[in-house]
């Protein structure tokens, strides 16, 4: 880890706050250095152009090749083109994409839900961080999607997801599985990824009316953060997101 002058980005919206809450609080412990970073699965940058823009290095993996088009010109926009790599591949081949234990920080945001073999994935995750990195994991929330289904009246979909985890809800489920809280500790458990924080996302952002939430922003991010970590509420979350950290070397 190089260390420069970094800032810290920015926390966004509601619907993120939690996460960048998160995140900031690991870069902030890293005093100052500058990162080497993997996100798997980023897309058009959400998340990699803010980092960049905070100073650090910032590899995306991601399949498709319009959604990195757009990173790079977002990333080239805010003028972090040099701190933003592009790199198509998909979460099952990381291995093969990445040298191992390089990362200082891996994200793996809405990614699980959808691969091939999640362990493999995981396990992926683990061994392209270096000792001591940490994995930033955000998955779907299993109980969030069985509430929402019942709340719906679409009772069959709710007892198909409250069943199986890995219910196909109809066929145009994007989603091959949903996670709930152990299970999804277990999974980074078992790849060698010490759990360290949990925090449910969107407690109740995707629950409110828009015109509630456009009102008071500010006041909706607060709420939201203050209710995160806090169980019965992080449990119903629509997502819950992880901060797993690779074992140091001794």
């Amino acid at each position: 880890m190089e260390r420069t002058s970094v800032a810290q980005p920015r926390i966004a919206g509601p619907r993120t706050a939690v996460i960048w809450s998160v995140l900031r609080a690991e870069l902030a412990a890293q005093d100052g250095r500058r990162l080497t970073v993997v996100d798997v699965g980023g897309g058009t940058g959400g998340f990699a152009v803010p980092l960049a823009e905070a100073g650090h290095s910032v590899t995306v993996v991601d399949p498709s090749p319009d959604a990195l088009a757009s990173l790079l010109r977002r990333a080239a926009d805010a003028g972090v083109a040099d701190r933003v790599h592009a790199m198509q591949g998909d979460a099952d081949s990381l291995g093969d994409l990445v040298p191992p234990g390089g990362a200082d920080l891996v994200l793996c945001h809405a990614v699980l839900e959808v691969v091939d073999d999640p362990a493999e994935v995981v396990q992926a995750l683990h061994d392209t961080l270096r000792p001591g990195g940490a994995a930033s994991v955000l998955v779907a929330n299993r109980a969030a999607a069985v509430l929402s289904r019942a709340m719906a009246g679409q009772w069959r979909a709710a007892a198909d997801l409250l069943a199986d985890p890995d219910a196909r809800l109809t066929a145009r489920d994007t989603l091959r599985r949903r996670f709930d809280l152990d299970g999804a500790q277990r999974l980074l458990a078992g790849a060698g990824l010490g759990v360290e924080s949990v925090h449910g996302v969107r407690v109740v952002a995707d629950a409110v009316p828009g015109v509630v939430a456009d009102a008071d922003p500010e006041a909706l991010t607060a709420f939201e953060l203050a209710v995160s970590a806090l169980p019965p509420y992080r449990d119903v979350a629509t997502q819950v997101h992880l901060l797993a950290r690779r074992r140091a070397a001794h």
